[in-house]
């Protein structure tokens, strides 16, 4: 899971890769004889036994950079990925983050220009609020809203979702559903985890040598929970994924990596996750209460 490709050195959350990096990552992703595609190909490839080989690679929020750094270079990679925007938010910012600068966000054009070179678009919400305490009626605004603004925007099918910040629970993930969405990413979506739940893991700047190498064996280690082509893929029926279940999972995920990693490495690499998501668990994000 990446977000924004550009070079930012006040970067608190930790979302920003330098076009060098992803760069880097692609190289190796093809080096390697894999193949980044967008979830929906990855989705429709694993149901039809071919998904061998591919990774998914997917981009949150719809920052204006993807279009402008990030497209480049999957282009020249031969690489598809998700888009995940926020129709609520054209020509908005991350307002979201407290802490940091503001980064621009794709309008209209630039959404529309991703969806013509070949990329996914899909729903990141609205607006980027936690559904997890939204109310039943801002909940159906942010979710069914969201997929309906997308559709007449782009002129094409939204199958696509992800749960800002990566909270869900199953009345979250049943709304998504009920909306027509084929699929949902999540990040570490324990006892919910399938096809409205997708687990991911995130991919930033520091990511190379034994620290990606690590995240590599975590994005394998969470695929293999999930549900086999054909098989039931809606998650557990009730269960919660909390904000400080998360939290904690994802400090303690990135303090391992970076304490297991070799600081004199500068091999460059990607995570590796066969017929599934190559994505990514984003560090702790403060939300206003």
């Amino acid at each position: 899971m990446y977000h924004s490709v550009d070079r930012c050195p006040d970067d608190p959350y930790r979302i920003t890769v330098t076009p060098e990096r992803l760069d880097a990552h692609l190289a190796r992703l093809r080096r390697r004889g894999l193949t980044g595609v967008s979830m929906a190909e990855l989705l429709r490839a694993r149901a039809e036994g071919r998904a061998d080989g591919l990774v998914g690679l997917t981009f949150d929020d719809g920052y204006q950079d993807f279009v402008d750094n990030a497209l480049p270079l999957l282009h020249r990679h031969g690489c598809t990925a998700t888009l995940f925007v926020l129709p609520g938010r054209l020509d908005g910012d991350n307002a979201w983050d407290p802490l940091g600068p503001r980064k621009p966000l794709l309008g209209a054009e630039g959404i529309r220009a991703a969806h013509d070179s070949g990329m996914e678009v899909a729903s990141h919400s609205l607006t980027h609020v936690d559904l997890t305490r939204a109310d039943d009626e801002q909940l159906q605004h942010e979710i069914a809203g969201s997929r309906s603004a997308l559709v007449q925007l782009i002129g094409a099918p939204v199958d696509g979702f992800c749960y800002p910040y990566g909270y869900v629970d199953a009345r979250v993930r049943d709304a998504v559903r009920a909306a027509g969405y084929r699929y949902a990413c999540a990040i570490d979506s324990g006892p919910l985890t399938g096809d409205f739940a997708l687990p991911r893991v995130h991919i930033g700047q520091q990511d190379i040598g034994v620290r990606l190498w690590l995240k590599e064996r975590l994005n394998k280690a969470r695929g293999r929970t999930l549900p086999t082509a054909g098989s039931p893929s809606t998650g557990a029926p009730c269960g919660h994924v909390s904000r400080e279940t998360a939290t904690r999972a994802r400090v303690s995920r990135e303090t391992s990596a970076g304490a297991a990693a070799d600081p004199r490495s500068t091999s460059n690499t990607t995570s590796d996750l066969r017929g599934t998501s190559n994505t990514a668990a984003a560090p702790p994000r403060t939300v206003k209460p």
